[in-house]
């Protein structure tokens, strides 16, 4: 039996529940003659340091989390010498990451499948000093992620999000932004912005699979103008929720690297995290930098 495996476990992710879903795992890589360290995390940052430290001395890592987790350990993959590929069994709340590649819900069925899949090089972002895995945020509903108290989305799961997203609408403002990208530069009050290398964002923003391709080299990045009446907030949910982002008040963007420059420190949200307060935030898409193991037959935009 090897022990080639190393496990990175979020005890708190999703509905709290990961003590059946870690049996599921345990059992499938032991009839499939692989035995497990495990390393439980119990504070942020404990992914990204395990994954940097350890991962080196396994021949894969496989996380039991959610997206966060995931995100912490890429980070730390990205700061490993010779790092083995990657695989993730979902147990979070939104799960994007999990959502651009189909990966199933079932625990044991995950784990079956990054056994039994490929392994699929894709992009990773740089954000300053760090990297991320799907998505860097400012502005409205931004906050929603790291906001929400664990024990609601461990109650209501899914539906927390949109609770506080509501709870939130009548804080929205506008952040004077100057944004530089390949194409050119922008300059303007927005009310959201986004770097993404994804499908979708917690479920409910979602891009055209004939815009987004996750080993491209490119971000998708849109900006959302501040709307000046009750008109342009309809157009601009509209817009989102039919996924039509040409319009006067939406931009959308496709761009290797992109700079945001603000007037003042402005909050950040990195795959669902805090990911601090920048006056200025550079972003880079890293081409095809990390292997994850994917469900054989599922493509680079998660067809």
């Amino acid at each position: 039996m090897k022990n080639d495996v190393m496990l990175i476990v979020n005890p708190v992710s999703g509905k709290g529940q990961y003590s059946t879903a870690l049996h599921h795992v345990l059992r499938e890589l032991a009839a499939d003659g692989h035995a497990a360290t495990v390393y439980f995390t119990t504070k942020s940052g404990d992914a990204n340091e395990y994954a940097r430290q350890f991962a080196p001395e396994y021949d894969l890592l496989i996380c039991l989390g959610g997206d966060g987790t995931v995100s912490d350990a890429i980070d730390g993959l990205m700061r490993a010498d010779n790092p083995p590929p990657m695989g993730y069994v979902p147990i979070g709340t939104a799960n994007d990451m999990a959502s651009n590649f189909k990966l199933d819900r079932n625990p044991g069925k995950a784990v079956r499948s990054i056994l039994d899949g490929r392994e699929h090089l894709i992009d990773v972002g740089r954000f300053n000093d760090r990297h991320f895995a799907y998505i860097a945020a400012f502005g409205a509903f931004t906050d929603v992620a790291y906001s929400t108290p664990q024990s609601n989305k461990n109650m209501l799961g899914h539906l927390a999000y949109v609770l506080e997203g509501l709870a939130d609408l009548p804080k929205i403002s506008s952040i004077h932004t100057v944004v530089e990208h390949d194409g050119g530069r922008e300059e303007g009050d927005y009310v959201f912005g986004a770097v993404m290398n994804s499908l979708s964002v917690a479920g409910l923003v979602k891009l055209d699979r004939a815009d987004v391709g996750l080993d491209d080299g490119f971000f998708e990045a849109i900006l959302i103008k501040e709307p000046q009446n009750i008109v342009d907030m309809n157009t601009i949910i509209m817009g989102i929720l039919r996924q039509n982002y040409d319009s006067e008040h939406i931009r959308f963007i496709h761009t290797k690297k992109i700079k945001f420059s603000f007037d003042c420190p402005v909050s950040w949200t990195i795959d669902g995290e805090n990911g601090g307060s920048w006056e200025q935030v550079e972003a880079e898409n890293l081409h095809r930098a990390v292997r994850l193991r994917v469900p054989e037959g599922i493509s680079a935009d998660g067809e």
